[in-house]
């Protein structure tokens, strides 16, 4: 019995040796009022491991998966290609060391791979240096803030309107407890959005995404250099990092920061999680930068070597005092994506970029066609807005049940305002095809 190990024989043996009458012995020190005092309702009693692994696979056949239906959602979850040499690699024995590497000598197929993996980043964002990775996008940008405080000493941050509101809602409930400021833009779904107008001496940091949650692909040379002259930073966010294949990267447009979501490359979209955050700087900022840090050395044979180059004490033991509280990284993810961008190499990602904004393109294309339907991108990566003549949060729903995942309704992350009522959300990477595209736009013009 792999989950119930023990018999009533060992049950009663146990109990005998510790002097209790029975199981319920075990439990009066807890008020009769706390307990419960019947099971609870509607559970069903145990059952063998053949009817539970039924049970939920009769479950799982409720879900409309990515992999058996037509898939055209991204919000800041992108549905790749990963190659099986990926789940291979991340399994050898070299990386199996273990899972904080304080003791470096025994732990250098985990300090390689983060030193690649480092290097990686500061190639795709055009930035100094990076660390060993944050849990996600979206609490790196929340530390990518503190850090800007942290450095200009102020407490103000500018949040644009085309940050992911999920990116913006953490932001939020950060500033609650760390007393900054921040000040949110308006959603921006027409990408017309301009900040420089709002930066002050009072503001810390900017933080725009690229591609913006609506998919507009702007430059933000010239809001860096405002910000510059404020004496303040900008935070640069990239939720798909598969568009630094081809867009111009953060740090060339003048960025202090940039944060990206790495789930793209190496990792399955695994129901939102684990996934795995992208953080790099300037070498001028690299003491404020939290996380870790991994550097190349050589030992005393003059060979090759990595350690822990910067990984503040501050962090285990200071806590309210701290740069950061993030002590730790997301290892396997990283290793994933460090893995899967080797196998591409720089061809073979800008090639997948390439085809990813081509097949966003095509889709653009057809489902614009759609009498009603309008396009609010002038420019985009592989992930668009268009506004249906109806909301579309029926309109979704009706596609899934003809089992065609048609896009994310705006007003699902941005409930109670009107505006972003009928506005969807589509994006297309190198796993759409017309088998898929066709469907959606006749599914489409069916239920509009």
């Amino acid at each position: 019995m792999r989950y119930l190990p023990l018999t009533d024989a060992d049950r009663r043996e146990m109990l005998s040796v510790i002097g209790a009458k029975s199981v319920d012995d075990l439990f009066k020190d807890v008020p009769a009022s706390a307990r419960l005092g019947a099971k609870i309702g509607g559970l069903p009693d145990h059952q063998g491991e053949l009817e539970v692994e039924r049970a939920f696979q009769a479950f799982a056949a409720k879900n409309v998966s990515p992999g058996t239906a037509p898939f055209f959602i991204g919000a800041g979850a992108y549905r790749h290609h990963v190659p099986s040499t990926v789940d291979y690699m991340i399994q050898r024995g070299e990386f199996l060391t273990s899972y904080t590497p304080y003791q470096p000598e025994i732990t250098q197929g985990t300090l390689q791979y983060l030193f690649e993996f480092q290097t990686q980043v500061t190639l795709l964002t055009g930035m100094d240096v990076a660390n060993a990775s944050m849990y996600d996008g979206s609490t790196g940008t929340a530390e990518a803030v503190l850090m800007a405080n942290r450095i200009t000493r102020r407490h103000k941050a500018l949040i644009s309107g085309g940050l992911h509101p999920q990116y913006r809602s953490i932001i939020e409930t950060t500033a609650k407890w760390e007393g900054f400021k921040p000040v949110l833009s308006k959603a921006d779904a027409e990408g017309l959005e301009d900040l420089i107008a709002s930066v002050d001496k009072d503001t810390s940091c900017v933080v725009v995404q690229n591609p913006s949650f609506f998919g507009h692909v702007r430059d933000f040379t010239k809001l860096a250099e405002a910000c510059h002259a404020a004496g303040a930073l900008l935070i640069v966010v990239v939720t798909e990092v598969v568009s630094l294949g081809l867009l111009k990267p953060p740090g060339e447009m003048g960025a202090d920061i940039v944060v990206c979501e790495g789930q793209s490359i190496g990792n399955g979209l695994g129901f939102g999680g684990p996934y795995v955050g992208l953080f790099a700087t300037r070498d001028k900022y690299m003491r404020q930068m939290p996380g870790r840090l991994v550097g190349e050395t050589v030992d005393a044979d003059g060979k090759r070597g990595f350690v822990l180059t910067l990984s503040t004490r501050e962090q285990h033991i200071r806590r309210e005092k701290a740069t950061s509280n993030i002590c730790t990284n997301a290892g396997l993810c990283a290793l994933a994506f460090t893995v899967h961008l080797t196998l591409l190499g720089e061809a073979g990602f800008t090639r997948l970029a390439e085809i990813n904004h081509a097949k966003a393109s095509q889709l653009a294309d057809k489902v614009s066609a759609i009498p009603g339907v309008k396009l609010l991108n002038d420019s985009f990566f592989n992930e668009f807005t268009v506004k249906l003549p109806k909301p579309a949060a029926p309109v979704v729903e009706a596609l899934a049940a003809k089992r065609i995942l048609g896009g994310l309704p705006v007003s699902r992350l941005i409930p109670n305002d009107p505006s972003v009522e009928n506005l969807l959300l589509l994006a297309a990477t190198e796993t759409a095809t017309d088998m898929g595209m066709d469907p959606l736009v006749a599914a489409l013009k069916e239920v509009l």
